[in-house]
């Protein structure tokens, strides 16, 4: 398969590229640096990117923003953050990248534990993963060609615990070797239009 891992020089976009590449032909997005540079915040970037990549198998997005701070200091455009960026970002790139998914294939988008298990100074980030897993459900019903489009929700993973512990007291560390099969399970298997939870 092609297959593009927006966000694949990040802490789980490279253990998750290192997976696919043993078996794929794999090209990695970012913003700043890439084999392809993505902006998923803007609509321009993303149809840019896809243009010069041509036709993919599969698309795999890690990446996305939220601000995160107490609902007392959130402000607007602090909320605006990750609308722009983690929820709208992601809804684009499905609406975008169809066009460039041959039929069969698939999109997998990513968010977090927080939409099911919210924690303080999370109110941005719980409401734009709580938002793309209604988009998923609600997309599967009427995307064209047999793609399919799922989103993984992670707790927080192995690599990054010792850094957002303090956050999430009680929780436990999700190994990344979980952390690459929720993704394999999303490419490589036959889910659709589903959330594939690895919380513990």
């Amino acid at each position: 398969m092609r297959i593009l891992i927006i966000g694949g020089a990040g802490t789980i976009g490279k253990k998750v590229t290192d997976y696919f590449r043993t078996k794929h032909s794999v090209q990695v997005a970012g913003r700043s640096a890439g084999d392809v540079l993505m902006d998923i915040s803007s609509s321009e970037s993303i149809e840019n990117a896809f243009k010069n990549l041509g036709m993919l198998d599969a698309v795999v997005c890690i990446a996305g923003e939220a601000k995160w701070d107490t609902f007392e200091n959130l402000s607007e455009d602090d909320y605006y953050i990750g609308l722009r960026s983690k929820l709208m970002g992601q809804v684009n790139l499905v609406r975008i990248a169809r066009k460039y998914i041959n039929p069969g294939g698939s999109i997998t988008l990513s968010t977090g534990i927080l939409a099911d298990d919210p924690v303080p100074n999370t109110t941005s980030a719980a409401m734009v993963n709580g938002g793309i897993h209604s988009f998923v459900g609600a997309v599967d019903l009427e995307i064209e060609n047999g793609i399919r489009v799922n989103a993984v929700s992670l707790g927080v993973v192995q690599d990054a615990y010792e850094k957002y512990k303090d956050y999430f007291p009680g929780h436990k560390p999700i190994p990344m070797n979980k952390v690459v099969n929720a993704y394999a399970q999303s490419v490589e298997g036959k889910s659709r239009g589903q959330i594939i939870r690895y919380y513990d």
